[in-house]
């Protein structure tokens, strides 16, 4: 088998994964492919893996197959390998990101009776610090998912969890990171009508998401009681904590998740 890891679609989600392997796995037995081939061509130069003509190869000839695609080009990306997966006598795992695709539907699109992982990660992947949410079907051995863990190990944390409950994670540790970002574009701009340059607010207000999150996750507190911490009797910060709750920012983050599952939900009946 030539390829351990063929990634087809070098988009955000596909390329995060595949810069993540490449950190664990030698980048000799990474292929990459895309519809656009020069952005594939590009991936496969920056991480020094192989390059793959067309979507095919890569399902000729990788032992586990990453479907880069989004949902509703899930079918149509299937259609295009089954000829190729049907003719394989070796091993392969078809491995998918696509949001609300639930492992039974991917199996009827797949044409086959194959093993297949499901994924759920963000783009943080790319520095090694994802969340990455992950199931099976029954035809997946314990010992690939132990090797595909282990080779993944550069994305960050993997966590298996059951089924049933994959959209819901999505919805903190997938979309999340948009909100996250928004939230830390805020901060930025908020510094910059206070007067700070733009960069160095920018750079603030993500050193301090990186410092709060490693303070909850080290100390295992509540981020209740590490808010409380900070909020100082007439203080500043619970000034801010007042604004914050004034504006309904509790509320509009959960709003935003409940929002984000039933979209994925609604995504896997489509």
């Amino acid at each position: 088998m030539a390829y351990l890891f063929g990634f087809i679609g070098a988009g955000n989600m596909g390329g995060a994964l595949a810069r993540a392997a490449a950190r664990t796995l030698d980048p000799a037995r990474i292929v990459v492919s895309n519809r656009t081939a020069t952005k594939a061509q590009a991936l496969a130069a920056e991480l020094g893996c192989g390059f793959a003509a067309d979507n095919v190869q890569v399902a000729r000839e990788a032992k586990y197959i990453f479907l880069g695609v989004k949902p509703q080009g899930m079918a149509g990306l299937l259609s295009e390998l089954a000829p190729a997966l049907s003719a394989r006598t070796d091993r392969f795992i078809l491995v998918s990101m696509a949001a609300g695709l639930r492992l039974d539907r991917l199996a009827a699109l797949s044409g086959g009776d194959y093993p297949i992982l499901r994924l759920m990660p963000n783009t943080a992947a790319a520095v090694g610090e994802s969340v990455v949410l992950y199931t099976a079907n029954d035809c997946v051995a314990p010992a690939e998912i132990e090797e595909f863990t282990k080779y993944m190990a550069g994305a960050g944390l993997l966590d298996p969890l059951d089924e049933g409950l994959i959209d819901a994670g999505s919805a903190v540790a997938g979309c999340g990171g948009a909100f996250c970002d928004l939230f830390l574009e805020a901060l930025a701009d908020g510094g910059v009508a206070c007067g700070l340059p733009r960069a160095k607010a920018l750079a603030y207000a993500a050193q301090m998401a990186v410092g709060a999150a490693r303070l909850l996750l080290e100390s295992g507190g509540h981020p209740g009681a590490l808010k409380d911490a900070v909020c100082s009797p007439g203080g500043s910060t619970i000034q801010g904590v007042r604004a914050l709750e004034r504006g309904g920012f509790r509320s509009a983050v959960l709003e935003a998740v409940i929002a984000a599952y039933e979209k994925t939900a609604a995504l896997g009946g489509s």
